[in-house]
């Protein structure tokens, strides 16, 4: 079974692939990986992946929008990342095959809207949480899966460095979508770093990371802050962390869903038991103490990243998600 793959977002599109590759599948993707072995800007090559130079030429040539039939013709299943106008201004050409559209947690009512008359002729909806059952205008679902994480490789917390790190990128030019005023004012008096592209210029900003670095500092700082960016459930930058096992402070639902999106999307607190798997709150002040008592007492940290990493692995861990995966795909044989 031969699957195109067209992606929107590098990351995700390195562990999908590398997971779908694993179960078996002939992957070709119109993204960061149309040549896979030599690896993308933030992740590494997936050797195992089929290399075709015809295949890559023919995705150089061709936007997303306006796929080249030689793209499609020999693919069993299309799996479509997002972006509606994909599915649109390709839809013609791809209907008679197995059309699957990936959701990454950016849907909002005019995206169910414009997807509709697709899903009636077919289209099949996978999403990433079932949290998006609370968009406006849903248009349902075959399957809720989530991302997922390797915990062999997303593990092994230390917090040997006291100070609180956190991930986003352009966070100042975002600074609604990702509570970039909120993150100032809770970490404010403490050692505290923000790691991620399109923060130069910001006083936190620590840069970017390569993936080595980013399980590096994910095993050495002390405290996650997460703020969220709307109007995801959750970000893969937040189950690494949870992965990870370093303890999470987060905003809770009143700050993770902007009143703006009219939707109530966001899942952290759903996901975390507050105090036991990490901390949750929509006050200010209260997250300041959570990160304080974590600053300063290591076995706190420990207790809370040992009960963060089992219900990450529960919920993201590879294993679980790669079987979800096999079973869905395996009902269209």
């Amino acid at each position: 079974m031969r699957i195109l793959y067209v992606s929107v977002h590098e990351v995700l599109e390195y562990d999908e692939l590398k997971m779908f590759t694993e179960l078996g599948y002939e992957c070709f993707s119109h993204g960061a990986y149309c040549r896979p072995h030599l690896g993308s800007r933030l992740r590494p090559p997936i050797p195992e992946m089929p290399y075709d130079p015809h295949f890559a030429s023919l995705v150089d040539q061709s936007p997303k929008d306006d796929l080249h039939p030689d793209l499609i013709k020999d693919k069993d299943i299309i799996i479509i990342m997002h972006t509606p106008s994909i599915v649109i201004n390709n839809w013609e050409k791809i209907k008679h095959k197995r059309v699957i559209w990936r959701s990454i947690g950016q849907s909002v009512a005019g995206v169910e809207q414009v997807l509709q008359p697709y899903r009636n002729q077919g289209l099949e909806i996978v999403r990433y949480s079932p949290r998006e059952r609370m968009i406006p205008g849903y248009i349902g679902e075959d399957a809720v899966i989530r991302f997922y994480k390797d915990p062999t490789e997303y593990n092994g917390w230390i917090g040997n460095k006291s100070q609180i790190m956190a991930l986003n990128q352009s966070m100042r030019e975002r600074a609604i979508d990702c509570n970039y005023d909120v993150f100032q004012k809770t970490c404010s008096g403490y050692p505290f770093k923000l790691f991620g592209r399109g923060n130069e210029g910001v006083p936190e900003s620590s840069g970017e990371l390569t993936y080595e670095q980013l399980k590096q500092e994910l095993r050495e700082n002390r405290v996650f802050f997460y703020t969220g960016t709307q109007v995801t459930s959750y970000t893969l930058g937040f189950i690494e962390a949870f992965m990870t096992g370093i303890p999470i402070v987060s905003i809770g639902e009143k700050l993770g869903n902007h009143e703006f999106y009219k939707q109530q999307t966001f899942e952290i607190q759903e996901i975390i038991e507050n105090g036991k798997e990490g901390f949750v709150s929509d006050d200010i002040l209260e997250l300041k103490i959570y990160l304080h008592n974590l600053l300063l007492d290591h076995g706190l940290a420990k207790t809370i990243s040992e009960n963060a990493r089992n219900k990450a692995i529960q919920l993201f861990g590879k294993d679980n998600i790669k079987q979800q995966w096999n079973n869905y795909l395996s009902k269209g044989r």
